[in-house]
């Protein structure tokens, strides 16, 4: 099981819809989030891609001398870079970190953001364009020369001179819940993500997306993002979730239904129909809240609950066949402890050690008990 993190470079803060308790994202605090993710075992983090948002590539550039183990999963956009750029760029991050570079493949189901940066495509033409650059891309990283000519890409000669690390390229993840997006899928990439919905749901696309790889002879990994609420006990944990969208009214929750109403996004109608807009409820399966997606667009479902219940609940979604978890929670440098402490203890994961043994002069256990006695372990 592979436990991600997230790095929120589009806003930070406590509460959801509202500039209470929100957080400057500067150098200085990515920095801190990214060593946090680097030590406590993580094996890396998902850095978000569009208008809202920092620039993924040159953030997690940033990042690389910073940290040691934690990877990088970085977005390319087929039609608002070519392949050839594309490959260079990852190629060079993947040499200049080491090897640490993720590639996630994002079409984009905004239409709006997209006319923005100059692609006037419609959803299925967005997706045969996808399908064209991840062909190119995929030759091109593996070291061919590339010539090809397809409805949308026109390439001569196409080359990487210098390759990267990982052989053949770096993993490819991508998401997408329309029938164009699960073909483009089966076809090319390594690793499919789905936005965390209901087990029975994902169910279904996960053997939808197995049997068309199949029939392409390949297989496929399965991943899920999700967020996350994991305390002490599940009283607490349902507590910080209500907490979290306490300062969220019926207008502010309206504007942002009506926003994320505009995509063409399958997966973004799928993500809304869990809730409907409303608070009335948000527990759509098992310790499964919605509440997130009443005004975030993306991934918009939290896992809520102690941590033997959140641990059993990811179960339920490996024993589907989902070995890769992408969580996030609010504020995300806080919480990165909170799940790294509670809940990494009862998963199945290679924890990463801290690449430094702890001072002689610190308890790796906890504060020293006036003054010369250590605490005890809970039984």
């Amino acid at each position: 099981m592979d436990v991600l993190w997230f790095i929120p470079t589009h806003g930070e803060g406590r509460y959801l819809g509202t500039s209470v308790g929100g957080r400057a994202i500067t150098p200085e605090y990515l920095q801190q989030l990214a060593g946090a993710i680097d030590q406590l075992g993580f094996v890396g983090a998902l850095l978000p891609t569009g208008r809202s948002c920092e620039d993924a590539w040159i953030t997690a550039a940033s990042l690389i001398p910073v940290t040691k183990r934690m990877k990088f999963l970085v977005a390319i956009r087929p039609g608002l870079s070519s392949p050839g750029m594309a490959a260079r760029m990852a190629a060079t991050f993947d040499r200049m970190s080491g090897g640490r570079l993720m590639v996630n493949v994002v079409t984009g189901g905004d239409p709006v953001e997209l006319a923005g940066d100059g692609l006037h495509l419609s959803h299925s033409d967005r997706y045969q364009l996808t399908d064209e650059f991840l062909s190119v891309w995929r030759e091109v990283m593996g070291g061919e020369a590339v010539d090809f000519k397809g409805q949308y890409l026109d390439i001569k000669g196409g080359k990487l001179m210098f390759p990267p690390v990982q052989s053949p390229y770096p993993p490819l993840y991508f998401g997408g819940s329309s029938p164009a997006a699960k073909q483009v899928a089966a076809k090319h990439v390594d690793l499919y993500l789905t936005w965390g919905e209901p087990p029975a749901q994902v169910a279904e696309k996960i053997a939808e997306v197995r049997q068309l790889a199949a029939e392409q002879g390949r297989t496929i990994r399965f991943g899920i993002r999700l967020h996350v609420i994991v305390r002490e006990t599940t009283s607490e944990a349902w507590d910080a979730a209500n907490d979290l969208i306490k300062h969220l009214d019926d207008s502010t929750i309206a504007a942002a239904q009506a926003a994320l109403d505009r995509s063409d996004s399958e997966g973004q109608r799928r993500m809304m129909q869990l809730h409907n807009g409303s608070r009335d409820a948000l527990e759509i399966s098992p310790n499964l809240w919605a509440g997130v997606g009443l005004v975030r667009g993306g991934a918009g479902t939290a896992l809520v609950g102690d941590a033997d219940t959140v641990a059993a609940r990811m179960q339920e979604y490996t024993d589907l066949g989902i070995d890769t978890f992408i969580f996030s929670g609010y504020p995300h440098l806080e919480e990165a402890y909170r799940v790294a402490e509670l809940l990494f203890p009862k998963l199945p994961i290679a924890q990463t050690p801290p690449s430094l043994a702890p001072s002689r002069y610190l308890s790796p256990i906890g504060e020293i008990m006036a003054n010369d006695r250590l605490p005890t372990a809970a039984s």
